[in-house]
């Protein structure tokens, strides 16, 4: 593995453009070690979940399946709408990709403007305590800077690690950045001891051919007894990924294309990544699903559906399950 590039800037202010989670619940809070980044202790104030239901029913499953102090890596997988997450692995919580303050414009919103459908009323100060916020584009739907600059003021020493071609958006903000070129991995710590790899991979290609990949990530659980891939544009280097595993695979699975151009890939493609690496569980993301206005938004068409994906899958990979996720609720995957 290569070394990572860390950049250590102090805090300027940032003018424009561009944007990763744990998930927690109140009835876990209280146990939780405090860091210095630390947000309202109620945690994740949703106003679409039933928090004595799902705050019930996440003890129960911690009591059947154990803890990371016993010797099982869980990780509890929130989805926040767009290509946003909150992550809790064992106790490593990590965001990612957030937009919490604002729509989503790339600074042209006559052009492009979209809001979340779910979770309209979910604010950066409503988050749990954060260990990491990963990036994985330097493009404003993953670098969101209306929602990193404050999130910045909040905590400037926050851990981040991030893909390179975010480095003028992200050394104006953050102290403490971890840049990772495909193949070169990090460790992230929580107070509580447990510790998580993460590793690049190579994404998409935003621009000219020879232009840097963007990142999609391995996360290796605390104990190595689960593994997390993300690429939010299911695009992906088949030659790197071969001689990699990940026991659960997030990937959006339904089609985003403009006339003659893939912004999103899914369906076939997504069913190849899983059997590329050897997923038991596959968690499709609706990164398009958003409130969309504008010419931009007008002309992108969806292809496919969670169905017909779930269809192919099975024929090429019959005991992978697929868990689909409810923004806001967490998925909770222990080890199969």
């Amino acid at each position: 593995m290569g070394m990572a590039v860390h950049c250590n800037s102090a805090p300027l202010s940032c003018k424009t453009w561009r944007n990763r989670g744990p998930t927690l619940l109140p009835a876990r809070l209280c146990s939780l070690p405090q860091t210095p980044f630390s947000f309202r202790s109620d945690a994740l104030k949703l106003s679409t979940c039933r928090w004595d239901k799902v705050a019930s029913a996440v003890a129960s499953e911690e009591s059947a399946v154990g803890s990371s102090s016993s010797g099982t890596d869980v990780f509890n997988l929130t989805y926040l709408e767009g290509n946003s997450w909150l992550w809790d692995i064992s106790g490593v919580r990590v965001l990612v990709d957030p937009i919490l303050v604002g729509n989503l414009d790339f600074g042209i919103p006559w052009l492009y403007d979209a809001a979340k459908k779910f979770l309209k009323n979910f604010e950066l100060t409503d988050l749990p305590q954060v260990d990491c916020l990963l990036i994985t584009q330097s493009l404003d739907d993953h670098c969101h800077l209306k929602t990193l600059k404050p999130l910045s003021e909040m905590s400037p020493n926050l851990r981040v690690i991030a893909t390179p071609n975010a480095k003028p958006l992200l050394d104006p903000l953050f102290r403490n950045v971890t840049y990772l070129e495909p193949g070169q991995e990090s460790e992230v710590e929580a107070e509580n001891g447990s510790k998580v790899r993460i590793q690049a991979t190579a994404g998409p290609v935003l621009g000219p051919p020879w232009q840097r990949p963007e990142n999609g990530y391995l996360v290796i659980s605390p104990q190595g007894q689960l593994t997390l891939y993300y690429e939010p544009h299911c695009v992906y280097n088949k030659d790197f990924l071969e001689k990699e595993h990940a026991d659960i695979v997030i990937t959006p699975v339904i089609k985003q294309l403009l006339p003659n151009f893939t912004l999103v890939s899914g369906q076939e493609d997504a069913v190849q990544l899983a059997k590329l690496l050897h997923a038991k569980f596959i968690v499709p993301m609706k990164n398009g699903d958003l409130d969309s206005k504008g010419f931009l938004a007008s002309i992108i068409q969806g292809e496919g559906t969670i169905e017909s994906f779930k269809e192919l899958l099975s024929k090429e990979l019959p005991d992978a399950k697929t868990l689909e996720p409810t923004p806001g609720e967490p998925l909770h995957i222990p080890p199969p």
